[in-house]
């Protein structure tokens, strides 16, 4: 048996277990959070929330990229969305690898350059910085002003925010 095999067996005793129910595709606290993809932080269990009270998108890095400005717009446009949390975290995969290296390493492997950024990094808090920046300077997205940025500790769970720079 496959590790996805095993995931839709724990699905439908999940939702065996479960009302039947509908939520609203808007966010009830209209919220949208930018965080990354790393398997050590649970977002909804870190902050407390339920389902249908935010919309989490995530990817390596938590980074703000063109694909999250669009998902951004959509949630801010279209799903009622205002305020934008950004998520980054101590130990990131992504500090422990460089542009350069890493697209010789798929260029190598593959035969073609990737045509995407990998936006590495080596600062946390700089690149929580430049992602608050990033979603503040947007022309797509309406609601730029409630945006904070925060560094998660993989080690004690805890959040502490990051400055915009504007200070």
């Amino acid at each position: 048996m496959s590790v996805v095999d095993d995931l839709l067996a724990n699905n439908e005793g999940f939702a065996s277990s479960l009302p039947t129910k509908h939520l609203d595709v808007c966010p009830s606290r209209q919220l949208a959070i930018v965080t990354c993809m790393d398997s050590r932080l649970d977002v909804f269990a870190a902050l407390g929330l339920r389902d249908g009270e935010a919309h989490v998108l995530r990817n390596a890095g938590g980074i703000v990229s063109d694909d999250v400005i669009r998902s951004l717009a959509v949630s801010q446009r279209r799903l009622g969305t205002r305020e934008v949390m950004l998520i980054h975290h101590t130990d990131c995969g992504m500090e422990k690898i460089t542009d350069d290296g890493f697209r010789a390493e798929l260029q190598e492997a593959t035969g073609v350059a990737p045509g995407f950024a990998i936006e590495s990094f080596t600062d946390v808090e700089a690149n929580v910085r430049q992602s608050i920046e990033r979603v503040r300077q947007s022309p797509f997205l309406p609601h730029r002003d409630l945006v904070r940025g925060f560094v998660y500790d993989v080690d004690n769970y805890r959040l502490r925010e990051v400055g915009a720079g504007r200070d």
